[in-house]
């Protein structure tokens, strides 16, 4: 069964805590980073994103720039602004973006939860980015950002976090994208005891972001293992951080997708190959309401396309998915989309971006077609976890994203 641990926490202290928090280091890249961060020495960016403060010409996964990210949050630990709690707690957050609510419990994820597939993926992680995170918690002996974490909600666990944020909360403010957050401290040993026990009784969560950051946190533990001859299990690199959320309070928008050029095809050449696997109507509908549907933006034309039932296998969690669907049927055959992954003719802007990004990316002409995704279930991707199997890449977008530098884990 699943294990959740509380920890000493390092914290913002109040006063700080809005000009600490900042966008996750995925979602963003270093020049936008270096931007949001430049008037503002306390984002935590100068942690997660260390190399805005070193020469642009350094190598992003230089030593140096590891280095740099154990200096700034040693240095926001020592000057006062980040405050490690003296004892292990629990703690909650929510956050609210329009009408959307969603309420998770901080605490720490086991590795061997991880090893053993309790903690259920539905990604491969790049060997890359995963080395990159590996280096970022060794270096600075910390998590520094969580891993998003849902289970299938459990109604004990809904009644103990909804009398939490009945109390008063330890921090609320709202960051720069509109998104309330709200932060509290679970002090009550009992209630902790009780949260870990409830967790115990769920056989799995699934990772719903971060599965870098879970594989980074997982393998840190094992390198740090090596390293000491006296490992008992007990030690604190044995977890890592997450936020565990019910599964009915997550919101996941469309991946949508932009492809630079029709693969050599004029317009009337194109649609007739697509009318092979999918019935075309010209409907102005941007975004599709349901599954099996898909917006297709195409010469200043909103297009619905559906997947014709023969294409559909509805018995697979993978292949019954709308991302594979068009990327089968539709990106590689006739678009020579053969490895999303890697090519540059493909563009995936997700869905907070809305389907005016869509338009505005064809219409400048950089850009020959898009598609605009419904998006994928919580479900969906449960039963692809529990199925063993990976999802197609950029198959889901959640928000609101966690923020980093609200709390950090220690290793020791």
């Amino acid at each position: 069964m699943v294990r959740i641990k509380p920890f000493k926490g390092v914290r913002p202290v109040k006063e700080f805590v809005d000009k600490i928090a900042s966008p996750p280091y995925d979602v963003i890249n270093t020049e936008e980073a270096r931007e949001i961060a430049k008037d503002n020495p306390l984002s935590f960016l100068h942690v997660v994103r260390p190399e805005i403060d070193l020469d642009p010409s350094i190598d992003i996964y230089d030593e140096r720039v590891y280095q740099k990210a154990k200096e700034n949050l040693d240095n926001l630990m020592r000057e006062g602004y980040l405050v490690q709690d003296e004892k292990d707690y629990l703690y909650v957050y929510m956050q609210k973006m329009g009408d959307h609510i969603q309420t998770g419990i901080v605490g720490c994820a086991w590795a061997d939860d991880y090893f053993e597939d309790r903690i259920k993926k539905h990604e491969f992680t790049r060997e890359d980015k995963e080395k990159d995170r590996i280096k970022h918690v060794y270096t600075t002996n910390a998590n520094t950002g969580p891993v998003f974490l849902t289970y299938k909600a459990k109604e004990q666990i809904d009644k103990i976090v909804n009398e939490i944020t009945k109390t008063e909360p330890e921090y609320h403010f709202v960051s720069d994208d509109g998104v309330e957050h709200t932060f509290w401290v679970i002090k009550d040993d009992a209630t902790i005891e009780r949260l870990e026990k409830l967790f115990d009784e769920i056989p799995y969560v699934y990772i719903a972001d971060g599965h870098h950051r879970s594989a980074s946190g997982a393998k840190v533990r094992e390198w740090r293992k090596k390293e000491n001859p006296n490992h008992t299990g007990d030690e604190e690199y044995n977890y890592f951080l997450a936020v565990y959320f019910p599964h009915n309070q997550l919101q996941i928008l469309p991946y949508n997708r932009a492809i630079r050029d029709l693969n050599g095809l004029n317009k009337e050449e194109f649609l007739k190959k697509v009318e092979k696997s999918f019935k075309v109507e010209k409907t102005g509908k941007k975004s599709p309401d349901k599954v099996h549907e898909i917006s297709m933006y195409l010469d200043g034309e909103w297009y619905s396309i559906t997947p014709k039932p023969e294409i559909v296998d509805e018995k697979d969690p993978v292949k019954s998915l709308d991302v594979y669907i068009l990327q089968e049927y539709l990106l590689a055959p006739i678009l020579g989309i053969e490895n999303p992954r890697k090519s540059d003719r493909i563009t995936f802007v997700g869905g907070i971006r809305g389907t005016g990004e869509l338009e505005k990316m064809v219409d400048s002409g950089d850009f020959a077609v898009a598609f605009s995704m419904y998006p994928t279930t919580v479900e969906q991707l449960m039963a692809i976890a529990d199925a063993g199997k990976v999802m197609p890449p950029k198959s889901t977008w959640f928000e609101p994203k966690l923020k980093s530098g609200l709390i950090v884990h220690l290793l020791d």
